[in-house]
């Protein structure tokens, strides 16, 4: 395992008027060209190909996005505020922006084109595929047998783009499903408490799927280093750091 912090690629920082701190982008080779990360803060996140716009969860507490580029291609993995924000969405669409949301989010269907994806469905979008996977608690609960997330209401995606997998996990723990996950090349895994996984869960799951680069997400005060060291001796994963905050 590799923690990089910029020796391996390109960290680019361009000004968020919003939150007045630079937004990092790593750039990432893929067989239909280079793929720009942008982490925006929190579940935010922004990927940008050959002029195509994809956004994650764009939340308007995370980014000013009247200054970011317009969609193509929306995900919202669930409808908590955090993740789910119609002020923001508002912002990024154009007439012909897809949006993939699932069921309990209060997203109308005329403004733009959503499309509601369930566990297991699977979509394309301007030649990508996206498919759905079951994101939810198994350990974590505001009370007995009541989870923060249920499941069957959210989603994680695996993006396809090029030669490359990308698995955007949502608020989830370290599933079956997750751990069953094969061939993902770079993964996004939340990581705090109460609502998705320990380091400890993030460490099991890595070793369960083997995600060639993984960069832990939605950690808010969560001590990162702490994940690093559980992964120091698992050489086929990458640990790459970013500022979600």
């Amino acid at each position: 395992m590799k923690c990089l912090f910029g020796t391996t690629l390109m960290l680019i920082a361009m000004q968020n008027n919003f939150a007045e701190n630079p937004v990092i982008k790593d750039k990432i080779a893929t067989s239909k060209g280079e793929l720009t990360v942008a982490f925006i803060g929190h579940a935010s996140l922004m990927f940008e190909i050959n002029a195509l716009v994809i956004h994650v969860d764009p939340v308007s507490d995370e980014g000013d996005y009247s200054l970011l580029p317009k969609a193509d291609i929306v995900l919202v993995t669930h409808h908590h505020g955090d993740h789910f924000d119609a002020e923001a969405l508002q912002k990024i669409m154009k007439k012909d922006t897809k949006v993939f949301l699932t069921q309990k989010c209060p997203w109308s269907s005329a403004i733009g084109s959503s499309v509601v994806m369930k566990n297991g469905d699977v979509q394309e979008a301007s030649g990508f595929r996206i498919e759905a996977v079951p994101a939810y608690n198994i350990q974590h609960m505001r009370s007995p047998n009541n989870p923060f997330h249920p499941k069957g209401e959210g989603n994680g995606y695996i993006l396809t783009i090029g030669d490359k997998r990308i698995y955007i996990a949502g608020d989830t723990e370290n599933t079956p499903e997750m751990k069953a996950l094969r061939n993902i090349d770079i993964a996004f895994l939340p990581m705090n408490l109460p609502y998705t996984m320990t380091p400890e869960m993030v460490a099991d799951a890595v070793r369960a799927f083997k995600p060639a680069i993984l960069y832990p997400y939605h950690f808010g005060s969560t001590d990162t280093g702490i994940l690093v060291k559980l992964l120091q001796n698992s050489p086929e994963t990458e640990v790459r750091i970013r500022d979600m905050k």
